[in-house]
């Protein structure tokens, strides 16, 4: 019998934690997390394969998706191995019992170091463009997020962001509506793309108590593998995730 070798798996995604009822992995960059009409391979299924491979599972594997991140963004994705775990995850992501924080790269400093975007945004899905408006909007939908500048280095500006709700394209259109947007999202107004056509924002930390097991889950991404984001791991702080308020029950 072949020994299973998770390493295989680790130019799609990494482990970050693992249980009977939840797998908790860091997305590389240009991965869908679910199927789109590109028919290119997804997450979900490079996963469902870890899992029939390591489990020596017969016959399909059962993987739920209780959110996505977009296909040019690396970080974190929880993944639910049952029906029951993927239910109690939905309802953990509708009822914001979790703190979702991410890191973005941008090359505006924002007007304030730190503060709270609201925006309404509105997704034309031919074209996969959100607008984001600055007051209500029939059919568009309220978004809300903090941030807060982490440092600054090379003409660039790290930004930590934590989104209060879960809209397509969220930090991404609302950090370009004031006037900063990522490096790389041409989408969203960055000048020039990156050589991978991926952008530089990243899951960094997800926090939330466990939904069949009521233990608390912290989650940490390590950053991309390129120069660019290394550097900017002089502003990581190893004891924030022990330290930092989790007030996540906004």
């Amino acid at each position: 019998m072949e020994t299973f070798d998770p390493n295989k798996y680790h130019k799609y995604f990494q482990v970050l934690y693992e249980d009977n009822h939840l797998i908790i992995v860091d997305k590389r960059g240009g991965l869908l997390v679910q199927g789109d009409k590109t028919g290119d391979k997804t997450l979900g299924d490079w996963v469902k394969e870890y899992i029939k491979e390591k489990y020596d599972k017969p016959g399909k594997v059962y993987l739920g998706i209780p959110h996505r991140i977009d296909r040019p963004v690396s970080g974190i994705v929880v993944l639910a191995r049952t029906s029951k775990a993927l239910e109690r995850m939905n309802q953990i992501f509708r009822s914001r019992k979790i703190q979702k924080t991410y890191w973005a790269i941008v090359k505006k400093k924002p007007a304030d170091n730190e503060g709270k975007l609201v925006h309404w945004l509105q997704k034309d899905g031919s074209k996969n463009v959100v607008t984001a408006y600055d007051f209500p909007q029939d059919g568009a939908q309220k978004a809300e997020t903090k941030y807060k500048v982490l440092g600054t280095l090379n003409d660039h500006w790290l930004l930590e962001v934590n989104p209060i709700t879960g809209r397509p394209h969220q930090i991404r259109v609302q950090l370009a509506a004031m006037g900063c947007p990522i490096r790389g999202d041409v989408k969203y107004g960055f000048a020039r793309k990156d050589p991978d056509n991926n952008i530089h924002l990243h899951a960094r930390r997800i926090y939330f108590i466990h939904p069949v097991k009521k233990e608390p889950i912290v989650a940490v991404a390590g950053l991309p593998n390129s120069q660019f984001w290394e550097q900017f791991l002089v502003f990581d702080d190893p004891s924030d995730v022990k330290n930092k308020n989790l007030d996540f029950l906004y």
